[in-house]
């Protein structure tokens, strides 16, 4: 699972977020009694595809591309479309369970759907076994047009490390393996991984298993410059990314973690990475993309924000429906990428370049108004702006956002 928005959904069911979309047709996504059960049912379902696929990973080459991490919650098709505009080379649905997967359920079957604009699209899965990891991996390769299977390692929260999945992975090298090695054999397209430094602050596991994930076939890995156990109470450790640089190689590895302006992406590449992921810096202004590519900083007015919110307003209702029932959803959605984008300081307001991601702005007056109330850290004002893009809300409606950290009450 990736930055910002991941700890509350999971701990809500694990994603879910794009109910428009519909599951497979009957009969395509398999009932929890067409799991794999058994080791021995495993590794003959292996050697039978084995014989139709080689073991070796697809190739994937996104060299110096910009890649927008896979947001739980918050990476929804709207938000990446926003962020496509912008210049997003490469994107990623939110985190999807491999069990939920199975069982068909249509919530999570929608966190997959691909909007036309994504060029480069990938999925990424969450699982702890590899027999029902494969077995989803290759329902995946059967119905749905994706580029690439990202394999989630970096997820930090308890719902899913005491299940064995997400970081928990890297301490099981065994099941690692099997996931890695199995879901490989059963792709047409490239498996990626996404992993964290280690589990414990002090224990740095990235550069003993960045090899291995290469000879069991992985195409590319990306780094998240922090332990589980760090969260976001550090900075990304990019002197260890660049470390691993040479771990990984000749396999590409991709760097992540605290990038909020083209001066940040500029010394990620200069570790070596191959390119680099934008989590929260995507959430706090989507228009980084832009920045970075044509090496500015870019005075957003609160107009040409609002315009933004506009926009994704209209791409919610198309994907969500334009019934009070979608309305409520891109509302909600809407609530919680405020919940971030309130963190943003306008550069014409900074006494200092850049704005650092782990900096909690202080209270300020903006420009005008509208740059005022885009500051507030007050979900009532959030809930105002919601007002002015979708219409007052239903009778005793009440928001928390799933990343509490962000609201004061």
């Amino acid at each position: 699972m990736a930055e910002g928005a991941a700890e509350a959904s999971a701990e809500s069911g694990g994603g879910g977020s794009d109910s428009g979309a519909s599951a497979p047709e009957p009969g395509v996504a398999p009932i929890k009694s067409q799991y794999l059960t058994t080791k021995e049912q495993f590794h003959e379902f292996l050697e039978a595809k084995g014989q139709e696929k080689p073991s070796q990973g697809v190739e994937l080459d996104l060299s110096g591309k910009l890649y927008l991490a896979p947001l739980t919650t918050c990476g929804n098709l709207p938000f990446r479309r926003i962020c496509k505009r912008f210049g997003a080379d490469v994107t990623c649905g939110e985190m999807a369970v491999c069990t939920s997967l199975l069982q068909g359920q249509t919530s999570e079957w929608a966190l997959l759907r691909r909007h036309p604009c994504e060029d480069v699209f990938g999925v990424q899965l969450e699982g702890a076994f590899p027999d029902t990891m494969t077995k989803c991996a290759e329902l995946l390769n059967r119905t749905v047009d994706v580029d690439f299977v990202d394999v989630n390692v970096g997820c930090p929260i308890d719902l899913v490390y005491k299940k064995g999945g997400g970081c928990a992975l890297m301490n099981r090298t065994a099941k690692f393996q099997q996931i890695v090695r199995g879901m490989n054999q059963v792709l047409d397209v490239p498996l990626t991984v996404k992993i964290r430094t280690g589990v414990q602050e002090r224990m740095n596991l990235a550069h003993r298993l960045l090899p291995e994930l290469r000879d069991w076939g992985a195409a590319l890995v990306t780094l998240h410059g922090r332990s589980r156990e760090q969260r976001y109470t550090k900075l990304a450790d990019w002197g260890y990314i660049a470390q691993c640089v040479t771990a990984a190689s000749p396999m590409p590895l991709f760097g992540n973690g605290d990038i909020l302006s083209y001066e940040d992406a500029n010394r990620a590449m200069q570790t070596g990475v191959a390119g680099v992921m934008i989590a929260r810096g995507a959430l706090l202004k989507p228009w980084l993309f832009t920045e970075i590519k044509e090496q500015r900083h870019w005075d957003i007015s609160s107009s040409e924000r609002l315009a933004i919110l506009q926009d994704f307003t209209r791409y919610g209702l198309e994907h969500w429906g334009s019934d009070t029932q979608g309305v409520e959803k891109t509302r909600r959605f809407l609530l919680e990428w405020l919940s971030f984008l309130c963190r943003y300081v306008p550069v014409g307001l900074l006494e200092r370049l850049p704005q650092r991601i782990n900096e909690r702005p202080p209270y300020y007056l903006g420009r005008d108004y509208l740059e005022t109330l885009m500051a507030s850290q007050k979900a009532a004002d959030w809930i105002r702006i919601s007002e002015m893009l979708l219409g007052p809300v239903p009778p005793n409606f009440v928001f928390l956002p799933k990343h509490k950290a962000n609201a004061y009450k």
